[in-house]
Order: structure tokens, then sequence, then C-alpha cells
């Protein structure tokens, strides 16, 4: 009889091949079998009986900030890992726009000091390029704990901005990995600061516009295959930008939002206001719209969160003295299932997006599927559930989100990180238990 620490028993298993009826179990934290339930008996360890629920490969959300250090009074590790297992993620990629700046060895390696076990989900943490930093981004990017160098071409929260094309061909020169891309124009925003009407958050994507974000990807796009970089551009935000993206995929790859794909501006900021005041904005419902189209197209790679939480006060000041960002990493998953539900994508686009996706384009070793030999890293889920996001259900120290109230069909009922459950039913395990992602082909140390 076979020994296994866990075993996930009854539930509708997602392998790369299609869902199955199997068992699943776990050594060591890694998947070591999957089978039919008589194949897969133990003496030892624990049993989760998944009966009624579809364990899916762990979800990976590949941009957050949880703004620690400096930044702290609107999230931490802690608090932002938190909530990303409540909401079903196994594992994240974190941002370096805090404060100071994640843009060095020390910055990288104190921010894994600060994740180690506090964190509830594994983690890789992001190096953030600047004006002078580039000669040292190709000994960055390797570094253990690094998910790779991130540019923003057009300012954001925090003070990290590479926007003259000889900087960002320098970045790019400097390194292998792939470069993760904040993709909007600096100089035109710059010109068209005058586009914001006080109070009015709704003038938000007026000011950053359609052609801002197109004009950035345009830039970049040249600078990438002049340095024969591959990139990677988060949350795309227009039709016509995907498009572009998808005749470039032998050097690029891209992400949305979930909140660029639920949310329209005509509805949303008369609603919301600054809460849903985000970079890139909010669009119209057309570009909502257009979004779905190439998603469903298959240009779209990954699904990230963009989780970017500033507290109630802050985003209580008037536009457009308001910063931009709002938490998702909590509702991401949520948010995936209820479209499912209502016929807008399927349930192995949403792991092709969030597990496989990600995988695909970072080389994350061990991750990104059931398969044995892999991290015992599970989202599971009951499509069937019908619920309302409270704010009560929220662990973000922000304590809000732009979908409170929202009715959702679909509930992440159980988080497992490498043969962890480190949550079950919106309960936490007594201990957090998060790690550095490790990465192919990457020399650490």
């Amino acid at each position: 009889m076979a020994t296994f620490d866990l075993i996930l028993t009854g539930g509708t298993v997602h392998l790369p091949s299609g869902p199955v009826q199997a068992s699943v179990g776990v050594r060591g934290g890694k998947i070591a079998a999957i089978g039919a339930p008589s194949t897969i008996v133990s003496d030892a360890g624990e049993t989760i009986d998944c009966t009624g629920l579809d364990i899916l490969p762990g979800v990976i959300d590949t941009q957050v900030h949880f703004r620690e250090p400096g930044l702290v009074h609107k999230e931490d590790l802690e608090s932002g890992a938190r909530a990303a297992v409540l909401g079903g993620v196994t594992a994240v990629f974190e941002m370096p726009n805090t404060k100071p700046n994640t843009d060095s060895a020390d910055a990288i390696q104190e921010k894994l000091m600060r994740a180690h076990h506090r964190m509830w989900c594994d983690h890789a943490f992001y190096v953030g390029a600047t004006n002078h930093n580039a000669a040292e981004l190709a000994e960055l990017e390797r570094l253990p704990g690094t998910a790779g160098v991130k540019i923003f071409m057009g300012a954001s929260t925090g003070d990290l901005l590479v926007s003259e094309d000889s900087s960002l061909a320098e970045v790019l020169a400097s390194g292998h990995r792939r470069v993760a891309i904040h993709a909007e124009d600096e100089a035109r925003m710059n010109a068209r600061a005058g586009e914001r009407v006080t109070g009015d958050a709704g003038s938000h994507p007026v000011w950053r516009d359609d052609e801002s974000a197109l004009l950035a990807t345009r830039r970049i796009l040249a600078l990438a295959r002049a340095a024969r970089r591959r990139i990677h551009v988060l949350h795309v935000t227009t039709p016509a930008e995907l498009e572009l993206l998808g005749q470039n995929k032998d050097i690029a790859t891209c992400e949305v939002t979930p909140q660029h794909l639920t949310l329209a501006g005509e509805e949303a900021y008369p609603r919301l206001g600054t809460l849903a005041q985000m970079n890139p904005p909010i669009r119209s419902g057309a570009h909502r719209d257009g979004l779905w189209h190439w998603l469903q197209q298959g240009v779209v790679d990954i699904l990230g969160s963009d989780h970017a939480p500033h507290t109630a006060e802050e985003k209580a000041r008037t536009y457009p003295d308001s910063p931009s960002g709002m938490p998702g990493v909590q509702t991401m998953l949520p948010l995936m299932l209820n479209h499912v539900a209502a016929g807008r994508t399927t349930l192995a686009r949403v792991i092709d997006l969030t597990s496989a996706g990600p995988q695909r384009v970072f080389n994350i070793a061990g991750k990104g599927r059931i398969a044995v030999g892999y991290d015992a890293d599970f989202s599971i889920v009951d499509l069937k559930a019908r619920w309302t996001i409270t704010d009560d259900w929220l662990a973000s120290r922000c304590g809000w989100s732009p979908f409170t109230g929202m009715e959702i069909t679909g509930k992440p009922i159980g988080t497992i990180v490498r043969g962890h459950c480190v949550m079950w039913d919106g309960a936490l395990a007594d201990a957090a238990i998060g790690e550095p992602i490790r990465f192919e082909g990457v020399e650490f140390g």
C-alpha cells in the first residue's frame, strides 16, 4: 500500500488532457500519483473529500502590488497573501514600486526575508528598472526568488519610470529573461494632463487615452525587436493593442485583467467614482467587448489581477488627486468563474490564463499543471455555488472592492500550496508556509 501525505478524492481533476474523475496523491509537497480512487489508497496522512468540486491547477497571479515595504497602511505581504489564498490563488509575482523601490539585490533579499513564512502563498518579486541600474539588471534578474525585470514606461503609483527610448534600449540590452512592461506613453500623458476634469474620474480614460497605450506598445515592440528581447505587456486595455500584439507573438506576450473584462466606464465611473480609477484606465463597454474578442482569438496569454490597493480615505480624495489602483487578487478567480458560468469563456481557457499560461510565459519550475512530479498546488472550486461578494469576506488591508455586492456563480473552496491546505471554506491554516518560486534555466546563487 502506497503512503501519501495527502489524498484529494471525489472531485473532477483538470489535467492537461482535460477533466477526469480521479484521486490525486501527494507526497513531499509534490504530486505523486493520479488515478482511480481504488488505485490510490494510503495508510497515513490526510484525505480531503472533494465530491462535487473541481480541482484546478493552482492559480498563479503574476501581477500584484502588496505595498511592503513603505506603504503597509494599504497592504503588506501577509495581508495580501492572505487575500490571495482566500481567493484560491496559490502563487504571486509581486511588483517593485514600493518605498524604497525594489531595484537592487539588497531590496530583493529584504523582501524575501520579510515574506518568509509570513506569506500564505508561494511568491517571486520583480526588480524594477530605473535610469540608473540597467547595467546591473542581467545579474539582478537571476537572483533567487526574482520574477524578472519590470519597466514602467508611464508614471503610476511610485517613482519607477523609464520613459526615454535610449534608456529603454539600455534596459532591454541587459539580460535575457522576459521583461514585464507597463505600456503608457509618458510624453503624451504629460501633454494631455489638461484633459483631466477636477472631480470627474470619468475623465481618467480621456487623459490616459487609447493612443497613449497604443503608442507605448508600438515603441516597446520596436525596441524589443531591435534588442532581440522578449517582453510581456501588462494590463492591456485596448483592442488595437491586442491586434498589434497578435502580430508580434514571436517576441511579445500579454496580459489582461478581470476588471477590464468586467467593468465598463459608462457604468463604472458614475457608480464607483474614484474606486474605478486605475492605470491603464477602465475604458468603455466597446473596449471591454474588444478585449473579450481577442481573448477568444487566443492572443491573450495571462490573466493578472493588478491588485493595487489604496485606503478608502485615499481613494476618497477629489480626482485627480486620488490615487490609481484597486484590489483584485481575492476576486480574480471568482470573477472568472462567474464569466465561465455566464458562457463568456470556458474553464479550460481560465486554467490556461491562470496556470499553464504563467508557467509557459515565465518558465516557472514545477507549477502550472496537475501532473506527477509537479508541485502539489491546487485551487479547488465549486462551480455551482451562488454567493455575493461582501466586505467582510475581503482580507486586503484596504477593506474595499469595486465588486462588493456583486452576485457570483462559482467560488473558491480550497487552496493547497505544495500539499499544504492553507485555506478551506474561508478558514486559514494555522501557519503561513509560502516559499520562493523557482524558475527553469535560471542559475541561482
